[in-house]
């Protein structure tokens, strides 16, 4: 028994890295799986099919079902077509992992548009275009009266919470998708739907090809627990997506290796209320008293 047993999910970027991990890692634990990936390199360029029919292919090897879906996350009625697919394929959609995205590092001093635009689209529009289908679809199942376990899993990242620099575009992204996994935590929940992000670390063609992180995502020498292998990372998500996760929703988790955390929401830190308008040589005065305000750590 697994348990997601009885479970169909749908995992975009699923042909390598994290997300063809998590797939096989969905499969193991008897969900039957849509395959969802375009196929393009780290930098969104080509396209191929091959990645996604691989990981259904293993999935099967696995004892389990798979289907492979080769739509665009940034494509409105592509991602409505990979909704589809898990309905009209397996008879229902019960868990949606976001996951697919690309790179096009640049300072944003030396940015452009074509830099900019495509990235941003893919994870956020990405991520904003299946979740809007998939929620709809719940919100009619349980008027229907057949209320679903819904899952949300987002794919967020360090970058979209502390900022990395040379990734405006990743970044931004990144931290929207943050604020829609709060808010559709909220708006789902009365649907029975869950709703959580995960931040992973780990090695994947992304990371790798970061220069001024990539030194952190070395293989591990033989014989050592591989704390950046994409697998650690599965886990985490199977656990989200399965019931007993039911009363955990609107989180942000950071995972690496065996190190499991949960980020908290921009809250107020320190307050000051004069009781009446600030003139600008008081807030001079005064505005240190909220704490450290230089350049906020980076803490991983």
């Amino acid at each position: 028994m697994g348990v997601l047993d009885g479970k169909v999910a749908l995992v975009t970027g699923a042909g390598r890295g994290l997300g063809r991990s998590h797939a096989l890692a969905m499969a193991k634990e008897g969900a039957k799986v849509v395959v969802n990936d375009v196929g393009v390199e780290w930098d969104g360029t080509g396209q191929a099919t091959g990645p996604a029919e691989d990981t259904v292919r293993d999935i099967k090897n696995l004892g389990s079902d798979a289907v492979a879906n080769y739509e665009s996350v940034s494509s409105f009625q592509g991602a409505k077509n990979m909704v589809d697919t898990a309905i009209n394929t397996f008879g229902k959609l019960d868990i949606l992992v976001n996951n697919a995205g690309f790179l096009r590092d640049r300072m944003t001093f030396k940015m452009t548009e074509e830099e900019w635009d495509p990235v941003v689209e893919v994870h956020l529009k990405g991520t904003f275009n299946t979740a809007r289908w998939f929620m709809a679809y719940l919100r009619d199942q349980a008027k229907a009266g057949n209320p679903i376990k819904g899952r949300i899993i987002n794919t967020i990242s360090h970058a979209g919470i502390i900022g990395s620099p040379g990734q405006p575009n990743y970044s931004a992204a990144k931290a929207g998708i943050a604020c829609l996994t709060m808010l559709w935590a909220r708006e789902m929940d009365k649907y029975g739907m869950t709703c959580n992000g995960i931040c992973p670390l780990a090695r994947t063609r992304l990371t790798t090809q970061t220069d001024a992180v990539s030194g952190m995502f070395a293989e591990a020498e033989e014989g050592k627990f591989d704390e950046m292998a994409p697998e650690n990372i599965s886990p985490l998500v199977v656990y989200l997506a399965s019931d007993a996760a039911q009363d955990i929703t609107g989180h942000v988790f950071s995972i690496r290796g065996g190190k499991m955390e949960v980020f908290q929401s921009w809250q107020v830190l320190n307050s000051i209320d004069i009781g009446r308008r600030w003139e600008v040589s008081e807030i001079g005065e005064r505005i240190r008293e909220l704490g450290d305000l230089g350049m906020p750590p980076i803490v991983f």
